[in-house]
């Protein structure tokens, strides 16, 4: 039986990575725009690597769940010095989320790159891309009903966690686990809006927190099964994190200095646009 020499193998992954200027640009633009915004990078980069570059739907969104698990787990990492992370939450969350991922995942490597997979994933991703631009305009209306929901939990001395609270959140994994498998999209756009309606008494900031501590995992382990099952392409990888996290620093050092609900429109409206650009393909 031949043993597996672990160093070896990485060592030819690493030697076969090569770094595309064209995707790191992109990655630098994508960046930008995340940290300007807020918005995930999975609804910039996955629409854009499969109607721009080309690339296989389930290769595209594989890719980028590693890439959003690298990305998320440095903000993970802010936010527990902060102490802005509900752990709590986090665990009902992953409950739901990692079952809902393993069944999404034994499905697409059931039918491996098949024109139903292909057909899945960009609808899947086009929808989500409507939900999320949606979210984008309706942000400003969503923090202010958290306020007033905060502000009547608070005063009325509500728990945070009660049971049925708790399925609910569960549920909501679930339906996280589903769409970030299958589309890298939904963790930011859905995950804090549907906590914000769950848990009124928590800040903002503990909501974003919890959401993206929780995404962690979520794409790690989606982005893992993508590789397991060979639809991760590490030198787009590389080339996607050369460019990209110099521009979420450079977008996030400028975002106080932008008119941020025109960007805001702004990109919504190109959100519906390539939503529908993957629908009606």
């Amino acid at each position: 039986m031949t043993q597996f020499d672990l160093p070896a193998y990485l060592t030819n992954l690493v030697s076969g990575i090569h770094i595309n200027p064209l995707y790191s640009l992109s990655g630098l633009l994508v960046g930008i725009l995340v940290g300007l915004t807020g918005v995930g990078g999975g609804s910039l980069m996955t629409p854009l690597l499969v109607l721009l570059f080309h690339i296989h739907p389930a290769t595209a969104v594989g890719t980028d769940l590693l890439y959003a698990s690298i990305t998320k787990g440095v903000g993970t990492v802010i936010h527990g010095f902060k102490n802005t992370i509900n752990w709590m939450i986090v665990g009902l969350l992953a409950l739901g989320s990692i079952p809902a991922t393993a069944a999404t995942l034994y499905a697409i490597h059931h039918f491996g790159k098949s024109d139903a997979v292909s057909y899945m994933i960009t609808h899947v991703l086009g929808y989500a891309l409507f939900v999320t631009a949606a979210m984008l305009l309706l942000r400003g209306l969503i923090h202010k009903l958290a306020k007033k929901r905060q502000d009547k939990a608070i005063e009325e001395h509500k728990p945070l966690h009660t049971g049925r609270r708790a399925f609910l959140t569960v549920l909501t994994g679930l339906v996280l686990g589903f769409l970030v498998s299958l589309s890298s999209v939904g963790a930011g756009a859905l995950g804090v809006t549907a906590l914000i309606l769950l848990y009124p008494q928590l800040p903002t900031v503990k909501i974003v927190g919890s959401d993206i501590a929780h995404a962690v995992p979520l794409t790690f382990l989606a982005g893992l099964g993508y590789f397991y099952i060979g639809n991760v392409d590490l030198s787009l990888l590389a080339s996607l994190l050369t460019g990209s996290i110099p521009g979420i620093i450079i977008g996030s050092m400028f975002a106080s200095k932008v008119p941020e609900k025109v960007l805001r429109a702004l990109l919504a409206a190109v959100l519906t646009l390539v939503g529908f650009k993957l629908v009606t393909a």
